[in-house]
């Protein structure tokens, strides 16, 4: 019990630290140094760079983040042991022009990103997190994270002597307008009144040089663009532009009567980047855990997977397939001139295998008429296996019998989900890489409830569960993978 809980802890330290994807790489980044892993870039030749033995990762926008270890024994067209995730979740954005205000109190323009359970983020302490874009002395455009650590945003009910409306429905577009503070108070900051403020702004317009866009304080409220760029350690004109988001200050928590449950946001879909980012990570913490290796162990975390996955950063792109392809090419340790290169990459692809880790849904006592009845998954009782007719997750025969074999190795339970047949069924990024790359995968996640709701909840057990089942898929795929023998 105790194992099971440190590891909840760590993991609830990971999801409070990453707000946004952003973040949610940086966490990951951090974590892989300490163990060893080295930065590369995807715009440089890694031939000389990329030794067996070596263990790097590197990102795509700074929102997809994937790591690699190559083992002793690598030689072109070996297999690759694959690990997919996401790490971004359903959210608010603010927008473009985000500046708004009415009845007296300052409001900030928000649009929806995926699909999340929306009425879930009236009433709660909401702040703005993100990455802005700023402009060096030197004439560089880098990016900061930013994350405010208060709350600054409130989506307010109305109250039930208004309106007595049941089921509860809003406009996405009008009435899920977070407040940011009053106008008056916002005047009396600033020092100025109304006519005065218009008279300062005259003047800075008309001193200022051409501006393609309209001014980033004439966008946004000027105290949160203050406020964003204190926290990116800058001055308020250094920021050419950011990406912004909103999150829920109440932080992630272990919770339940026996400190058996989770509660926090963004489980879907940190939960599967955690667990597969340390599966990784402890699948190479012995000095000699790569010395008999003769594939490559890699994870791929996402971005953009709640809103198809189609951009340069999404598991829809180029990422995945092009670094398999330069992977599948690197020499061995021997640098062998007889080895073979031309076919390197069909080989690789035909004998690697990919986990696709989305969280899974655990029964609702409350809704249980909505699960099929014998496919019920329960928290703390292991990973679930998700298996869809329709092809909407990938898991097969082969799949199941290997990850079984892997279960067994480290004691770690399974389960199994598919989708009641009145019931519309979710997807992952598993189809899309599958039939992308023509390589063998199967689907699994974590049961946890109110997936997309701000507040999810998930077991403390799990998480350990899904981390010693990736480090055992890790350690023990180069034989396993010889085993099946399906064509």
């Amino acid at each position: 019990m105790e194992t099971f809980t440190k590891t909840a802890h760590d993991f609830l330290s990971f999801v409070n630290a990453s707000p946004t994807p952003f973040h949610a790489v940086e966490s990951a980044k951090k974590r892989l140094a300490a163990a060893g892993f080295k930065e590369i870039k995807e715009r440089y030749d890694w031939t000389s760079t990329c030794k067996p033995g070596g263990k790097y990762w590197l990102t795509r926008n700074g929102s997809t983040i994937l790591a690699f270890a190559i083992g002793m024994k690598w030689k072109p067209g070996n297999p690759i042991a694959m690990i997919g995730a996401h790490t971004d979740s359903p959210t608010l954005r603010i927008k473009p022009i985000s500046k708004s205000q009415s009845e007296g109190y300052m409001q900030v323009g928000v649009e929806t990103y995926g699909g999340g359970l929306w009425h879930s983020w009236f009433d709660r302490d909401l702040s703005v997190a993100g990455r802005a874009m700023v402009k060096t002395d030197d004439g560089k455009f880098v990016q900061k994270l930013v994350k405010i650590d208060r709350p600054i945003l409130r989506i307010p009910n109305l109250a039930i002597h208004l309106d007595r409306q049941d089921p509860f429905t809003f406009s996405k577009e009008t009435q899920l307008l977070p407040i940011a503070g009053l106008v008056a108070e916002e005047l009396e900051r600033q020092g100025l009144d109304a006519e005065s403020r218009d008279e300062a702004r005259d003047v800075e317009d008309s001193q200022a040089r051409f501006m393609p866009l309209k001014k980033l304080t004439e966008r946004h409220h000027l105290y949160l663009v203050s406020l964003i760029a204190s926290h990116a350690r800058v001055k308020p004109e250094e920021v050419v532009d950011f990406e912004m988001i909103l999150y829920d200050t109440q932080k992630a928590c272990i919770g339940g009567l026996h400190d058996e449950l989770m509660f926090g946001q963004r489980f879907d879909n940190l939960g599967m980047s955690f667990c597969s980012t340390m599966g990784l990570i402890k699948s190479v913490e012995s000095p000699s855990a790569l010395e008999t290796e003769s594939s490559i162990r890699l994870i791929s975390l996402f971005d953009d997977e709640e809103v198809g996955s189609m951009t340069a950063q999404g598991a829809f792109s180029n990422f995945l397939p092009a670094i398999v392809r330069r992977l599948s090419l690197l020499p061995s340790a021997r640098n062998d001139e007889s080895e073979m290169f031309s076919t390197a990459y069909e080989q690789t692809v035909a004998t690697s295998f990919l986990i696709s880790a989305d969280m899974a849904h655990a029964v609702n006592p409350n809704f249980a008429g909505k699960y099929e009845a014998r496919h019920r998954p329960e928290m703390n009782k292991g990973t679930v296996i998700k298996i869809n007719a329709q092809a909407r997750y990938t898991t097969n025969a082969p799949g199941l019998a290997l990850i079984q074999e892997v279960a067994r190795r480290r004691s770690v339970p399974l389960q199994l989900f598919v989708v009641s047949n009145d019931s519309p069924c979710g997807s992952t990024i598993g189809p899309m890489l599958a039939a992308a790359m023509g390589t063998r995968t199967l689907d699994l996640g974590n049961p946890q409830l109110a997936m997309h709701s701000i507040r999810e909840t998930a077991g403390t057990h799990d998480v350990e569960h899904a981390i010693n089942l990736f480090e055992s898929f890790f350690e023990h795929f180069s034989e396993l993978e010889a085993k099946i023998m399906v064509d």
